[in-house]
């Protein structure tokens, strides 16, 4: 019998999975660049939120946030699309990765940042390489740069970390060691005591309204973005087009409804950007006000 996870919208992963028996699944660069391709397709297909990766010979590393409810989904069609190709190119048959993949929640904050870390170390601890950025198949290289080719969602990563110096202090100070991980009754988490805690009671209230084997529909839907703004202008008793983004008022408006759009429509920024409240502002910019709003409305 399977044992349930504790998985909900907005919850942070390191999901894992390798090849069966251990054995190597990517064969070489195109392999891994066709893996790659399928963790951008996915991630946007089903908003599921990439924050970083490491893809090695024979298994993989994905720290993600579960943006839209979609985990599962996304993970069935990762692998399952992955194993399709594989099977066809080498003229084989049966299971590629070793079962079901692991997922170990994240507490946000210094738990998030080192995970993150860690699986960007994983290519040194493995003996491949002397520094992470020599490792071409890993998302180190696409943090606090200016190149806009990135599958990761780079400016919330880099809003996570603030600047390249911190960024690069963690790499160093986290070389060599491995994750705190706290073995629970439902799965692992990295996280304190408190998140503990937390985690188990949002999985024993999923348990007993019998949603433990199906997450509520919500979970699974982004509101449509005109009926999210609809609703924030009917609540407001205003429309966007009168706010005044010059004012202390006025930006703290535009700012919330920042918020609305991303955590309930699952928009990018890039999207968001498109619409003429936020066009004044700078696309690298919006991460730094998302996570301002986010904590100030909290």
């Amino acid at each position: 019998m399977r044992r349930a996870r504790v998985v909900y919208s907005g919850s942070y992963h390191h999901v894992t999975n390798r090849g069966l028996e251990g054995k190597r699944i990517f064969l070489g660069d195109k392999s891994k660049s066709y893996f790659l391709n399928l963790l951008n397709e996915k991630s946007k297909k089903l908003k599921i939120r990439l924050l970083g990766y490491c893809v090695m010979d024979n298994h993989y590393h994905l720290i993600l946030q579960n943006s839209s409810g979609k985990l599962s989904e996304f993970m069935r069609q990762l692998n399952g699309h992955y194993g399709i190709i594989y099977r066809k190119k080498e003229g084989k048959k049966g299971y590629v990765f070793q079962g079901r993949y692991k997922s170990t929640l994240i507490q946000e904050g210094p738990y998030l940042r080192m995970s993150i870390i860690y699986i960007l170390l994983n290519p040194v601890k493995a003996g491949l390489v002397e520094s992470p950025y020599d490792y071409k198949w890993s998302s180190i290289g696409e943090y606090f740069v200016d190149s806009k080719k990135s599958i990761v969602d780079k400016v919330f990563v880099e809003d996570i970390f603030q600047s390249r110096s911190v960024f690069d202090e963690l790499i160093v100070e986290w070389s060599g060691k491995d994750l705190p991980v706290k073995r629970t009754r439902f799965g692992p988490i990295i996280g304190g005591e408190d998140f503990k805690e937390e985690a188990i009671k949002k999985y024993d209230r999923r348990k007993s309204n019998n949603e433990s084997k199906r997450m509520r529909k919500q979970d699974y839907v982004f509101n449509p973005a005109d009926a999210v703004i609809e609703e924030f202008e009917k609540n407001k008793g205003l429309k966007l087009k009168k706010i005044n983004v010059n004012t202390l008022k006025g930006k703290r408006l535009r700012s919330e409804l920042l918020v609305l759009l991303k955590d309930k429509t699952g928009l990018t920024y890039k999207e968001i950007i498109g619409y003429p409240i936020f066009r004044s502002l700078k696309y690298s910019s919006l991460g730094h006000l998302y996570q301002r709003a986010k904590s100030r409305m909290e």
